[in-house]
C-alpha cells in the first residue's frame, strides 16, 4: 500500500500540493510460496509409489535358494509369453527376436555374464529353453533362475 505523505503549508508556492504519493518497496510473501511447495511435495511423495508397476511373475518355489546380492541383470518371462513371445528386460518390453542384440549391447562393458531369469512357474520347459537360446545367443555365460524360498 503507498504511503502518503503530507506536505508543508509553506514549501510549494503557488502549485503546491496537499499531499504526496510515494510507493513503498514491494516484498515477496515466501509463506504462501512454501506453503504451495510442500503441498505440491506431498502429492508427489503420494502419487510417485502408484505411478511405478512391475510385472506379474508367479515364480516356483526352490528349498535351497540364496539371495542376489549385487546389481544384476534380471529377465522376466510372464504367462502371457505364451501368447506374445515379449520379455521384459528390466523394465523394457523386448520381443524375443529382438532379446539376443539388446543383451549383446548390455554385456559390452560387463565382466560377468550373467543374467537371472524370472520365468512365470506356469509357463511350460520349451518356453524356457526358447529364452535360454536367445540369451545365449546373445553371449550370455551363465543363466541363473529366480525361485522364491518355501513358506515355513
Amino acid at each position: 500500500m503507498p504511503k502518503v505523505i503530507a506536505s508543508a503549508p509553506n514549501a510549494g508556492g503557488r502549485h503546491q500540493r496537499g499531499r504526496r504519493v510515494s510507493p513503498t518497496l514491494a516484498e515477496i510473501n515466501v509463506i504462501p510460496l512454501v506453503d504451495v511447495m510442500l503441498v505440491l511435495l506431498i502429492i508427489f511423495m503420494v502419487a510417485a509409489p502408484m505411478l511405478q508397476r512391475g510385472v506379474e511373475v508367479s515364480l516356483p518355489v526352490a528349498s535351497r535358494s540364496q539371495d542376489i546380492a549385487s546389481e544384476r541383470i534380471f529377465v522376466d518371462v510372464p504367462l502371457s509369453f505364451g501368447k506374445d513371445r515379449r520379455v521384459f528386460l528390466g523394465k523394457e518390453s523386448v520381443s524375443l527376436d529382438v532379446l539376443p542384440e539388446r543383451v549383446r549391447q548390455i554385456m559390452l562393458n560387463r565382466t560377468d555374464k550373467q543374467v537371472f531369469l524370472r520365468i512365470d512357474g506356469r509357463l511350460n520347459v520349451q518356453h524356457q529353453l526358447d529364452v535360454f537360446d536367445e540369451l545365449k545367443a546373445g553371449g550370455v555365460r551363465d543363466v541363473g533362475i529366480v525361485t522364491d524360498a518355501p513358506k515355513q
